[in-house]
């Protein structure tokens, strides 16, 4: 079961489950909770589940005017606050992982250990294997089937709005996000960037997002696509858990994490 959240941007359903820290999950762009099924018993397990869906998705109604990344940052900032009470663990998956980005920049006190699972830091014509892929989604065509489904199922706006949510949702694509690499060196929150083999996103673009954020970890997960959580949910759990759970990182031949030489050209120990 589920309520509402009156935040100051939208209100915004949300789900709960578990007990333990505070953990976000924020959804895919066109999805609903309901596709983090299949990994949350095992998140749950060891931490308070927060799962809001947000504007213009699953129960939470859509809002006048175009859809932002920046808005939706803002919803999340607002819903970290007030329902969940204090700073979380964040794991955003596509767009919810663009989302988890911008709250941990403009809000790290809120941020305690970031996962982003097939997120883009630039518009998808720069990142998408196939920019051309973007030209084909339609409201009412295939590519978009499941998502036309999941959202004419909950939505309180009716399933007549799905064609302008639709096209909101590939107009923020199309231009958005706009971060740089010296945007995300100022993301200070410990991150595990997480991505199919497979992916929506160029493995160039993933590992650039990887190479600036201070510190990331990655994880390039075999015969996987843009939906691995969907693909190989107990693989990206075990993932996630052993992020979430990891004090330091300590490997045995470290080259980009190695010590810095001390004065006299000793390594440190």
């Amino acid at each position: 079961m589920g309520d509402y959240a009156d935040l100051p941007g939208v209100r915004t359903w949300y789900e709960t489950d578990g007990t333990g820290d505070p953990l976000v999950l924020l959804h895919g762009g066109f999805c609903t909770d309901d596709t983090w099924g299949a990994m949350r018993a095992d998140l749950a397990a060891g931490y308070r589940v927060f799962l809001p869906e947000r504007r213009a998705h699953g129960h939470t109604p859509d809002v006048e005017g175009p859809l932002t990344y920046q808005d939706m940052a803002e919803d999340t900032v607002a819903f970290v606050e007030t329902v969940v009470g204090g700073a979380a663990h964040l794991v955003g998956w596509s767009d919810g992982g663009v989302v988890a980005l911008l709250v941990a920049l403009a809000r790290p006190d809120l941020v305690r250990k970031l996962v982003v699972i097939g997120a883009n830091f630039r518009p998808a014509p720069e990142c998408f294997v196939q920019p051309a892929m973007l030209d084909a989604m339609t409201p009412d065509g295939a590519e978009l089937a499941f998502f036309r489904e999941l959202y004419e199922a909950v939505t309180p706006d009716g399933a007549d709005h799905w064609p302008v949510v639709a096209a909101k949702v590939l107009d923020m694509w199309r231009t958005q996000p706009t971060l740089t690499s010296e945007d995300l060196a100022r993301v200070r929150a410990p991150t595990l960037v997480l991505v199919g083999d497979d992916d929506l996103m160029t493995l160039e673009h993933t590992i650039a997002l990887y190479r600036a954020v201070p510190g990331a970890q990655l994880a390039v997960v075999p015969g996987a696509s843009h939906v691995v959580p969907l693909e190989k949910p107990a693989l990206v759990d075990r993932l996630i858990l052993d992020h979430l759970a990891q004090d330091s990182i300590d490997t045995m031949m470290p080259v980009l994490r190695a010590p810095a030489p001390g004065p006299a050209g000793d390594t440190a120990a």
